[in-house]
């Protein structure tokens, strides 16, 4: 009888490892949310969707927005459903194209997902959409904004961050692209085992990016090759329950293929590793031996 009993408790115990691995193991579901852009949204969706698929990690779904705001079927018809994904990617971008929103019903329910525990990873051009969404601020903390509304954040030269009040210093904007030194200024899981410092290639550094700036961690920041100054490039935020990520990195122009900022070793493995750390609260891709160096750039071999 006693071994009976042995044996059903070593059973169940191995049973219980088996369903837990199973768990740890289950794929992160990803829905990229896109359909309109000033950049070029097909090609971005197309690369994130192949940059992330390679890891093993993820179930990558797509939500193409109507890119006509007077559209009402069309409009009425849209729902990403966010509630069946771990993580949101947003790649839309209404900069140039103002009458494209998402219907209040939509914002609403991002908000909510945040809010109940959901993961945003807000991609490139995405924090210079939705100027008038005040809680779409408050999720990206830092954006694309007018010299009068928010603050921008500096760090100094002692990894201090400094804050640019409204009405201070510029409206946002960026020069030509440029290899960047980014420089790690918080650990996080998704920078853990990085070298302090790394070189990516044709990056955009966004000069006094805007917003409440409210319960943000700066992660990284670049020197300006022009004016010297440090200004952010990733920044992680609390919403609620759930988690945002921002980044600058990840520009792709119309024209752009597999342009090199998406074949950088670094950038790949820190949207791998953002992502994952969004949809599961930890980071298990491990950081690759051709890890860009402070002097080296390191590029995918493959073209797409």
């Amino acid at each position: 009888m006693k071994k009976s009993i042995c044996a059903f408790i070593i059973f169940f115990h191995i049973g219980f490892l088996v369903q837990a691995q199973a768990k740890h193991h289950k794929p992160i579901r990803v829905l990229i949310v896109d359909g309109y852009s000033n950049h070029d949204w097909q090609q971005t969706t197309k690369m994130v969707t192949q940059i992330l698929g390679k890891s093993g990690l993820f179930t990558i779904s797509t939500s193409t927005a109507p890119a006509n705001p007077t559209d009402s079927t069309a409009w009425a018809s849209w729902d990403p459903h966010f509630g069946k994904y771990d993580v949101v990617i947003q790649n839309t971008n209404n900069i140039q194209a103002p009458k494209l929103k998402w219907p209040r019903r939509i914002q609403q329910q991002l908000e909510n997902y945040v809010k109940s525990g959901g993961g945003l990873y807000v991609l490139h051009s995405a924090n210079n959409a939705y100027p008038d969404w005040e809680e779409y601020n408050k999720m990206i903390g830092l954006g694309w904004r007018s010299k009068n509304y928010g603050y921008a954040l500096v760090v100094d030269s002692l990894g201090r961050i400094d804050s640019i009040p409204p009405g201070q210093g510029q409206e946002t904007y960026h020069n030509d692209r440029s290899n960047l030194l980014i420089t790690i200024l918080n650990a996080h899981p998704i920078n853990k085992g990085y070298p302090k410092q790394w070189f990516t290639p044709d990056v955009e550094l966004y000069r006094f990016a805007r917003g409440p700036a409210q319960n943000l961690t700066v992660l990284s920041y670049a020197k300006d090759p022009l004016t010297g100054i440090n200004w952010p490039v990733e920044w992680v935020l609390k919403y609620g329950k759930g988690h945002v990520y921002v980044s600058s990195m990840g520009h792709l122009w119309k024209g752009d293929i597999y342009p090199l900022g998406y074949r950088c070793v670094g950038f790949q493995t820190t949207m791998i590793r953002a992502a994952e750390w969004l949809g599961s609260g930890k980071v298990t891709y491990s950081v690759p031996e051709n890890f860009p160096t402070t002097t080296n750039i390191s590029l995918i071999d493959d073209k797409k």
